[in-house]
């Protein structure tokens, strides 16, 4: 029988535990062999098990949401955007803290006080995150479409990108609205925030820092009939060889454990459940289109999170985060 590591190392705290990021994490940190979970923080749901919300979890955690906060070693911010800010001006946290923001808030401007926040896409900050204090978890689609798109940027081969990305109900958070209703969702597709999507300054945020040239991202985001995952096409003119293109793909995430480039056509349910990325790229004449697919709450959010978190505290990167995809 292989023996199993159980000495819990670091505490972590969850604050916004109640929400789909918040409960993914629970699921991840419930078994990572260093982080043994203190709380579960939620102001709306104090006082209720987790499980009560999240039944799945009956077998995996028990904890009882709080609204008193503890100090930990890691904390993970699950709050909507732009309450992270305002929770960390209201609540004290230790400087040697751990924290980990799956908002907004710290993406463009990453100062806090005294914490410089490090954008948190493992692929090109690596190095930044080793021993970082302070880390700005991407957003999801913004994680999809800067993975199918380093690669070109670091060759400053990027100027006009028409990019299209469909995304899973759970992208919109727990809260129901009219589009995430299942009477509107089933049977249903709609496009919205046509170029104006809040992750667009992020993407070029990143990808200006490697290419040569201004970049002018087209994107049109959709609303999907199914819970969890986003798939992304990126459409850019090249005179480049497709198997050059593969060849510069395959080399730039050569040592990158969770981004692999297809030579196949891709789907979501490779993806789906867990922290992978899959690449395909496809080209006719000077056109050249690059799929890339992820699961929106893994490594669209709180498996990246975790990544970053064991990038963070010097540990195993893929720790707690080997997970088979949902097939069927």
């Amino acid at each position: 029988m292989i023996e199993i590591n159980q000495k819990k190392t670091k505490t972590a705290g969850i604050i916004g535990a109640n929400g789909y990021t918040g409960s993914e994490l629970v699921r991840l940190l419930a078994f990572h062999p260093h982080v043994s979970l203190s709380f579960l923080y939620s102001r709306s749901n104090s006082g209720t098990k987790i499980s009560d919300l999240y039944p799945d979890l009956a077998t995996v955690c028990e904890m009882v949401l709080t609204d008193q906060p503890q100090e930990v070693d890691i904390l993970f911010l699950c709050l909507p955007h732009k309450e992270s800010y305002n929770w960390l001006s209201q609540n004290q946290v230790k400087d040697d803290t751990l924290v980990i923001d799956l908002g907004n808030d710290f993406r463009l401007e990453g100062n806090f006080k005294n914490r410089n926040f490090i954008y948190g896409l493992p692929e090109i900050n690596k190095k930044q995150l080793s021993g970082a204090k302070s880390i700005a978890n991407p957003g999801c689609f913004a994680t999809a479409i800067q993975l199918a798109l380093l690669p070109l940027a670091e060759k400053g081969s990027l100027n006009e990108v028409y990019t299209t990305g469909i995304t899973g109900s759970t992208g919109a958070g727990q809260s129901l609205q009219a589009t995430t209703h299942f009477t509107w969702r089933n049977d249903n597709i709609s496009a919205y925030k046509t170029l104006t999507h809040q992750h667009v300054d992020e993407i070029l945020q990143q990808l200006v820092s490697f290419n040569s040239n201004e970049i002018n991202l087209n994107f049109v985001p959709w609303r999907g009939d199914f819970a969890r995952g986003i798939f992304t096409s990126s459409t850019v003119k090249t005179v480049v060889e497709l198997s050059d293109i593969e060849q510069l793909f395959k080399d730039f995430y050569a040592e990158e454990p969770f981004v692999k480039v297809s030579e196949k056509a891709i789907d979501l349910k490779q993806v789906v459940n867990t922290n992978r990325c899959v690449i395909h790229i496809e080209k006719s004449g000077n056109v050249a289109v690059i799929h890339s697919a992820i699961d929106n709450l893994l490594k669209g959010a709180s498996g990246q999170a975790v990544q970053n978190m064991n990038i963070a505290m010097g540990w195993e990167e893929n720790v707690g985060l080997n997970l088979k995809p949902v097939a069927f």
